[in-house]
């Protein structure tokens, strides 16, 4: 535990100097035993605001002996006292709300006030959540035989290894992080090489509360440091959020070692619009699910609209309207509604989803919002949201994971066509559906095949609400008790004979 108070520093370029560099470890802010580093880039001015630790095997060795070292007396200390640490944590946090969603915008450029303040605030609230858990990990007693006295028990796994993506990065690793560490785990996280400064401002200050060695985190590439975190022989398990392909190589490393893992991967959610619908709650949810103030960098961002014929058009002219009035600029600024994508290889990948878009014939492309036009901001990495009409579900645009400000709006005409194409998709993470009627909706809530469907509503993941995806949208569940139970301890079954 680090006793040193940190004091909340609101300038996030600052700050982004005074951290960047480092690895935690041990509690300790420690550089890459090759000494290494690798640029971190602000997206809206391309300008290096820091650097960040290139970490090799080297590191994971080092950062899961201290946590191995560190579980043993983690373990033992009683599940209460643990939550209750957990929760100090988050009204630690809660005081740096403001500094790490500055940092947030800075590295990722997410809009502050529509996204990274936002994203700040959950992870608090995700530690909160788990802190009170603590009492739940309790076993059973088990009827097996009148002679016999059986139980079972929660036990931790050991160490976690969790990697986690540049979209929304500190409440992700927060909704990992949180559940190991309250089930007795101790934890090595590997971040994001595009968004490595938050998070590690956010393990930094929970270190002044957690015992060393119980949470440390490491930056770099996945070959170099990603690998050998999931390969290390002390890790017992690991949990991933990203693409299906590197969660396909996670799975394959932790089934050679058959240890347990957790996969939240890729999305192309299907929201269907009937023509009983109210439409301004329906276009409202539209762009919220589309996360198109978080330029469309979501897994679960709503990329397949399904729309009833009789209202196709006015639901576009409406959807279109909404997302033109949304401001884009510097990530930083109070007025900005729509940040920047995160880099310049995924800046290419949506401009050429765009184009083979336009190819297709009769396709609609509606560029909506208007660039930035500052001087600071001309290397930035905006584009415009786009509303694709006049397509239909086999085209790659909705097929494929885009990960940008995209998105179809598809006519149908019956409700089981409808179905049909929502489900037809290697996806399966989340869903909603839109109706004024309750035999419909109730309907759809059985046969949308994912494993987050909601009803006149599109709100993203929340402590407390099972999230997790079915088909190639992974294995597992967060954000909920039972993950905290199944995914981050053991049960074991303990047998008295009584004669």
């Amino acid at each position: 535990m680090n006793t040193q108070p940190l004091i909340p520093d609101t300038d996030p370029h600052r700050l982004a100097a005074a951290i960047g560099g480092h690895n935690l470890i041990a509690g300790q802010l420690v550089r890459a035993a090759s000494g290494r580093t690798f640029p971190v880039v602000n997206p809206a001015t391309g300008r290096e605001i820091a650097s960040a630790a290139f970490s090799d095997a080297a590191d994971i060795d080092r950062a899961v002996g201290a946590a191995a070292r560190a579980q043993v007396a983690w373990a033992a200390m009683p599940a209460r006292k643990r939550g209750a640490l957990v929760s100090d944590c988050a009204r630690l946090l809660a005081e740096h709300v403001e500094e790490l969603g500055r940092l947030v915008a800075l590295e990722t450029g997410k809009a502050l006030r529509t996204e990274s303040r936002v994203e700040a605030g959950v992870v608090a609230d995700a530690l909160q959540f788990y802190g009170g858990l603590a009492s739940e990990l309790k076993g059973e007693s088990v009827p097996f035989h009148p002679e016999m006295l059986t139980v079972t028990q929660r036990e931790p796994i050991g160490v976690v290894g969790v990697i986690i993506p540049w979209n929304a990065p500190m409440m992700l690793m927060a909704l990992k992080i949180a559940p190991a560490l309250v089930a007795g785990n101790t934890v090595v996280v590997k971040s994001a090489e595009e968004a490595p400064l938050a998070v590690l401002r956010v393990c930094q200050i929970l270190n002044q509360k957690l015992p060393a060695g119980v949470l440390n985190i490491v930056s770099g590439f996945g070959p170099e440091c990603g690998a050998p975190l999931v390969a290390h022989p002390s890790v017992g398990k690991v949990t991933f959020t990203g693409s299906v392909e590197t969660g396909r190589i996670v799975a394959r490393t932790a089934g050679e070692k058959l240890i347990p893992v957790t996969l939240e991967l890729g999305g192309k959610s299907p929201m269907i619009v009937m023509d009983d619908a109210d439409l301004d709650k329906a276009v409202a949810g539209a762009v919220a699910g589309m996360r198109f103030t978080r330029q469309g960098q979501s897994c679960t961002a709503a990329s397949r609209i399904f729309v009833h014929d009789k209202v196709h058009d006015a639901f576009v002219a409406a959807l279109k309207a909404r997302v033109d009035a949304l401001k884009m600029g510097d990530p930083l600024d109070e007025a900005t509604d729509i940040g920047t994508i995160i880099s310049r290889g995924q800046l290419a990948k949506v401009l050429d989803y765009i184009e083979s878009g336009r190819a297709i014939p009769g396709a609609q492309a509606l560029e909506c919002s208007t660039l930035p036009t500052h001087e600071d901001l001309r290397q930035g990495l905006f584009v415009r949201p786009v509303i694709f009409t006049g397509v239909d579900n086999s085209c790659r645009l909705a097929r494929e994971e885009i990960f940008g400000p995209v998105t179809c709006v598809i006519r149908f005409r019956s409700y089981d066509e409808a179905i049909a194409a929502a489900n037809d998709s290697h996806f399966g993470l989340a869903a909603t559906i839109w109706t004024r009627d309750l035999k419909t909706a109730l309907d759809a809530t059985k046969r949308l095949q994912a494993g987050f469907v909601q009803v006149n509503q599109n709100i993203v993941v929340q402590p407390g609400l099972s999230y997790g995806g079915i088909k190639q949208s992974g294995l597992g569940r967060e954000a909920s008790l039972e993950a905290m139970l199944d995914h981050f301890t053991h049960k074991k079954t303990v047998i008295f004979s009584m004669t």
